[in-house]
């Protein structure tokens, strides 16, 4: 099924904010009038934020400031690592993973769940029922990676506490 407007939000079990350029995103989001209905579908449902997602989600946003959810307490630097000539892939938790214009998680809050680093910075994290990667676990033909395990875990353990 397409998920394309608010009616179709409130269908899902959990949500993935994809990579990509966050503020064509934005855009977007705002034009079509999405902010409000996807802000109170995140209060209440896992989101994992992937690349420009995990800058969708975060509380401060620099290099530059932008709009983003507020949904996990930390500060995230667009393109942290570089421009596209510097985008690399790595191992992380034993998965390899592409880092193309990445951003970089540059402070967390304490209640945030670091759950793998690279170079020094965080750069899979949880927080409650999200989480979010700077990278991409996606591109490779090596599936399912720890990440969406970890993210269907998420959104299981949420959907059996909704359960009257």
């Amino acid at each position: 099924m397409a998920v394309k407007t608010p009616k179709h939000f409130a269908e899902v079990d959990g949500f993935i904010l994809p990579g990509g350029e966050s503020t064509t995103m934005l855009k977007l989001i705002e034009r079509f009038d999405l902010w409000d209905a996807l802000s109170k579908e995140f209060a209440q449902k896992p989101v994992w934020g992937i690349c420009a997602g995990s800058i969708l989600l975060a509380e401060t946003v620099t290099s530059p400031e932008q709009k983003a959810f507020e949904i996990i307490p930390m500060t995230v630097e667009r393109n942290g690592y570089g421009r596209q000539l510097d985008s690399h892939t790595a191992e992380i938790d034993g998965y390899e993973v592409s880092f193309i214009r990445a951003p970089v998680i540059k402070d967390v809050a304490n209640d945030i769940e670091i759950k793998a680093s690279h170079q020094g910075d965080p750069v899979w994290v949880a927080h409650g029922q999200n989480m979010a990667t700077t990278f991409h676990p996606e591109l490779t033909f090596n599936f399912p990676s720890p990440m969406h395990k970890t993210f269907v875990n998420m959104v299981s353990a949420e959907m059996l506490k909704a359960r009257p």
